[in-house]
């Protein structure tokens, strides 16, 4: 990919249409295959005066050999004093023959993930990559605060900013560029189908391992407790069977050694059972009971953490967004400042010591939510709630499968989460099947432990309408799950 790499930094536009040949063939001679060849087709024209913007584009072959052409492509831009912009773009005859493609919340999402992770890996805290959030909208025009990171290539942005998809400034490290191109170029053949040659397929492999981490990122045990004690207030959400429950458990007991409290919020959780109320009390009055003020979970938790102070306690509230947090919590949200220092509320009634009728949280409390992404029966959590808790999200995890389960199983989350990357909107990405749904090492143990607990999850998110977009797929992913070998 040398030749492409040096075509990138070269400013002079002579011979444009030679050199790119060049360089293109190179690529094919080295890191793709003869069918990935046949799959586009090179447009370099030489742009003379003001005729135009010089590029080269790699499209679709259905194309015709000049004029405007349709669907996705691959781009380099060169400007005079900078290196080329690489851009994956649409062509300006609109989405046809990659309408598919492009409309696909797959493509968008592993576009993302790609700029991410360069901006990550190579950005040293400026941004260098740009990808659209809907690749099909060709309305939208680059955002202006985007461009002003990318100054030196304004006369592009004019004429192609609104078909523009995904883009990349070349710093002066070649290698960050080469993986760019490596990044571009591979997803550009992936869509069709198309890997490179087995000499480049671990290179292949690593690049698309290390910016699928941006699509469901992993978060450690040790993070979460930086965050707890930098922020005090978090809740951990994510799909169903990613082990939110068991990660604060292990917190609770580990890095807290077990100084704190596991509850669980349901629908009928009130301010009286969390903060605290009046509740009955047996008497020997004629009645036989009276209503006294009793304390609520917080306030016991409270309480508790005084009596240890300065270490930290931590109360785990298990799904907690299938309670009515705002009800639940009442004027307590007030406290809820993880920078705000002696704030107190007035409580309605006098709870005797230590509280009276105050209630402040000591600063060594901690609060640790769960809560379940696919849980649609509740309802989502207001503002001023989210405004208060600092959100960790925690998805499935390929490395966890690979420790915990057989060959079978590794496929099968594989394929599962797969299906939920290439067709899922954003709302229903968030139900993907957590990896302890494939969590076991014998292979002829697999279909039915897949068919017990994968298969009703499925299911439930079909009849729920849920996956409605691509049930297909699901379908057929169960299809294959009841094609395995029965258990004898």
């Amino acid at each position: 990919m040398k030749k492409l790499v040096d075509l990138i930094y070269q400013t002079d536009t002579s011979n444009w249409t030679e050199r790119c040949k060049e360089a293109f063939n190179e690529i094919f001679e080295e890191r793709y295959p003869k069918a990935a060849q046949k799959a586009i087709k090179l447009r370099a024209p030489i742009m003379a005066g003001d005729e135009g913007i010089p590029f080269a584009a790699l499209i679709d072959p259905s194309n015709p050999d000049s004029g405007a052409y349709g669907g996705m492509s691959f781009v380099i831009f060169p400007v005079k004093e900078s290196p080329c912009l690489i851009s994956m773009c649409i062509g300006t005859q609109g989405l046809n023959p990659d309408e598919n493609t492009l409309s696909r919340p797959g493509h968008a999402r592993k576009i993302n993930a790609v700029c991410d992770w360069l901006n990550s890996s190579f950005g040293n805290g400026q941004m260098m990559a740009w990808g659209k959030q809907d690749p099909v909208r060709v309305d939208i025009d680059i955002p202006s605060n985007v461009k002003t990171s990318f100054d030196k290539y304004d006369s592009i942005f004019k004429k192609y900013g609104k078909v523009l998809y995904a883009i990349f400034k070349p710093d002066q490290d070649k290698h960050h560029t080469e993986e760019a191109l490596k990044a571009f170029l591979d997803l550009l053949f992936a869509e069709r189908y198309l890997e490179p040659k087995a000499a480049h397929k671990d290179d292949y492999e690593r690049i698309r391992s290390d910016y699928f981490k941006f699509l469901m990122p992993n978060t450690s045990a040790e993070e979460l407790v930086t965050t707890l004690h930098n922020r005090k207030y978090v809740v951990l959400e994510g799909p169903p069977g990613t082990g939110k429950t068991f990660m604060a458990e292990s917190i609770l007991s580990d890095q807290y050694n077990k100084k704190g409290k596991i509850i669980q919020f349901h629908p009928n959780m009130t301010y009286e059972n969390f903060i605290g109320g009046l509740a009955p009390v047996t008497t020997q009055e004629n009645l036989g009971f009276r209503f006294s003020p009793r304390k609520g979970f917080l306030m016991d938790a409270v309480e508790q953490a005084n009596k240890i102070k300065p270490e930290p306690y931590l109360l785990v509230i298990d799904e907690i967004n299938r309670a009515d947090l705002s009800k639940v919590l009442g004027e307590a949200i007030y406290l809820l400042e993880y920078q705000a220092k002696d704030r107190e509320i007035s409580l309605p009634y006098d709870f005797g010591e230590p509280f009276g009728d105050k209630l402040r949280l000591p600063s060594n409390l901690h609060l640790l939510g769960t809560m379940n992404s696919a849980d649609r029966s509740i309802a989502v959590l207001d503002v001023a709630i989210r405004r208060r808790f600092a959100f960790v999200k925690l998805w499935p995890q390929m490395e966890v499968v690979t420790k915990f389960g057989g060959k079978t199983m590794q496929e099968f989350f594989k394929d599962t989460v797969t299906i939920f990357i290439e067709y899922a909107e954003e709302s229903a990405f968030a139900l993907v099947p957590g990896h302890t749904y494939f969590m076991e090492k014998q292979d002829e143990k697999a279909r039915d432990l897949l068919e017990k607990y994968l298969i009703p999850l499925l299911e439930e998110y079909i009849a729920q309408g849920y996956v409605a977009n691509f049930a297909d797929a699901i379908r057929g992913l169960m299809q294959k799950i009841r094609s395995l070998k029965v258990n004898a």
